[in-house]
């Protein structure tokens, strides 16, 4: 299982490339070879996905009833702009103009790596987005982490 995690900030140059951080190719499983996806995020963002992820993730979605409208519905829009990539000789990945312009990316990135995948945001976009007071995200933590909690109390763990 791949655990990718970290912030890193990266420029963007004007044909649209990105050199990966060293410390994201440490972390990618062996054998993925530099091949990667890249498609739209659920926010203002993209997610890149090592190609192996991607193939599981896409297993999933292809189990889904096409008969569905609901399910054809999300399948369109999930596959929509998804671009696979691979890293040059010099260690840069070209990403599709159109995804550039969904996320309204420009020369200053983060790449934000979480569990399997990776966020590709604007800088200022991203700055925005998680300017967030900690009262605010203490309210958030408890709404969302709190009834784990509640589960392994109600399960007999330890407090």
């Amino acid at each position: 299982m791949i655990n990718l995690i970290g912030e890193y900030e990266c420029k963007l140059d004007a044909k649209g490339r990105i050199m990966l951080p060293s410390g994201l190719k440490k972390q990618m499983p062996e054998g993925s070879e530099g091949k990667y996806v890249i498609n739209r995020g659920f926010e203002k963002c993209l997610i890149l996905y090592p190609e192996n992820i991607w193939n599981k993730i896409s297993e999933e979605i292809n189990r889904l009833n096409p008969y569905v409208k609901k399910n054809r519905d999300f399948i369109r829009y999930f596959y929509r702009g998804a671009t696979e990539l691979q890293l040059d000789g010099a260690g840069r990945l070209l990403f599709p103009r159109a995804l550039l312009e969904y996320a309204d990316a420009d020369k200053d990135l983060v790449l934000f790596a979480h569990g399997d995948r990776i966020e590709v945001w604007n800088k200022k976009l991203y700055d925005e987005l998680l300017h967030v007071a900690s009262d605010d995200f203490s309210s958030l933590a408890e709404e969302v982490m709190g009834p784990l909690g509640n589960q392994e109390k109600a399960q007999g763990d330890v407090p």
